[in-house]
Order: structure tokens, then sequence, then C-alpha cells
């Protein structure tokens, strides 16, 4: 994208993005007048729009403010070369928004108002958006997804972290890794202290080496430390909304057979 200089624009646009439809605000360079008027989000209708804002301006150039970078918009308004997106964080907007002096709700401007002023105030501190490359933009989208699920990961494994500091402190340093399968199975099977220690030394030895631990020490460190742990608390109240549930015992499948008559 070739660098424009400000004189140059035939207008100035602000556009607050929403779902269904867009606010627009509008103002001619070099006049005082200033519009507005909502634009359907459909691409027949975006196309349209800036197909007769394109045969207004002449050749010239037009500069929209959005408060976004990336988005359904952005990728829709940056195939045309004659529009210059110019994109704004939310933050600046909103303490804008909070500076201006206080209005009535019918005489409040819109987010699209506010846009179309600041970028007729400060466009000399607002940068033009340069995309990347197709290849760099593809690979950001294929990551954006794993780093959510990354983010998911940790919120959840924090959450338990958290819940287990309130009734079973001491499990947290005998497994610092709590993302693994040993330290959820282990949950599973003894969800707090006061049920742990009650395991013989070797369903212990069993569990931790089908996972596995093998390793004598470790294996007798956790095993030592296990039983001389105390309880943070013994309260039911406090214990039981954060344990884990546990599976209920398998019942006997009822017997159909017919009774053996006596001889």
């Amino acid at each position: 994208m070739t660098h424009v200089v400000h004189d140059d624009f035939a207008a100035f646009l602000g556009i607050d993005w929403a779902d269904a439809q867009h606010a627009v605000g509008l103002q001619a360079a070099g006049s005082a007048q200033r519009a507005s008027c909502m634009l359907e989000h459909a691409p027949e209708t975006i196309d349209a729009w800036v197909s007769r804002r394109g045969t207004r301006c002449t050749g010239q150039p037009l500069a929209i403010c959005l408060a976004r970078n990336k988005g359904p918009l952005v990728s829709a308004l940056r195939t045309y070369d004659f529009l210059i997106l110019f994109p704004l964080h939310p933050l600046p907007l909103a303490r804008y928004r909070d500076a201006c002096p206080p209005r009535s709700a019918k005489d409040a401007p819109t987010a699209a108002a506010l846009q179309r002023e600041l970028l007729l105030t400060q466009r000399d501190t607002l940068r033009p958006l340069k995309p990347q490359s197709p290849a760099m933009r593809a690979r950001a989208q294929l990551v954006a997804p794993r780093r959510c699920v990354v983010n998911d990961h940790v919120r959840r494994t924090n959450r338990l972290t958290s819940a287990l500091k309130h009734y079973f402190p001491p499990v947290l340093p005998w497994f610092p890794e709590t993302e693994t399968v040993l330290f959820g199975d282990f949950l599973q099977r003894w969800p707090t202290l006061n049920a742990a220690p009650l395991a013989r030394r070797s369903p212990l030895e069993t569990f931790c080496r089908d996972h596995p631990v093998r390793a004598a020490d470790v294996l007798d460190k956790r095993i030592r430390a296990l039983k001389a742990a105390l309880p943070l608390t013994t309260d039911e109240g406090g214990q039981r909304p954060s344990c884990p549930a546990r599976p209920a015992p398998a019942q006997p499948a009822p017997c159909h057979l017919p009774r053996s008559r006596g001889l």
C-alpha cells in the first residue's frame, strides 16, 4: 500500500462495526457538513455503497477509521485500493467519549461520529493499515485457535489449583505438573487428604507404577509425604463442592434366572 498524503483525501469516514449493520459517519474534505447512514452487513450492499463512494470521489482516496484491525468488514473494505483504513484501538475511543462534554442521550455522538472526529483531528498520529502477506495472514489465523486452546487449558489448571489450595494443598508439591493424567487420576481415586492416607501402601505403589512412576526414591518420597500430611480442613461443606465427582460404584445386575426348586 502506497503512502497517501492526508490532504489528498476526498472524505473522512468513521464506521462503527456491528454484526447486522454498521453505523457510518461521513464528512467531505473542506466541508463542515456531516452525514450519517446505516450500512447493512452484506457483500452486495457493501460493494454497491463503496462503488457509489468511489464514483463521487473521482479517483481520490477515502480515509476510513475503524476501531479494529481485522474482521469481516476490514477484509471486505481492504479489497478496494482507494479506501485507506486507519485502525483505532477501542481504549482511546472510550477515553475520547468520556472527555466529551456531557450531553443528552438524543444529542450524544455515536461511535462512528467520534471515530470520524478522531480521524479529522488526530489523523497525523494514526497509521494506515498495512496488511501482511497472504501467507502470514493465513498463518496467524491458524495459530489463533491454538492459542485459544492453550489459554483455556491454563484457565482450567489455574481453577483446579485454586480449588485444591482450599482443602487439599499438600497434593500440589507432590505433583507439580497439574496437567498430567497422573494428577487427574490421583484426584479421581483419592479426592481428599482424608481418603488418601486410608489407602494401603500396595495400592499406592501399584497406582504410581501404572502411570508410570517407577523411580523408587520418588515413589517412596510421595508415599511417606502422603502418610505424614495433615488435612487443612475436615469440613465437608468446604471440601465437597470442590472435589471431583467420583464414579458411583457399579451395582450388580439383577438376576433374572428362575429360582431352583427344592428337591
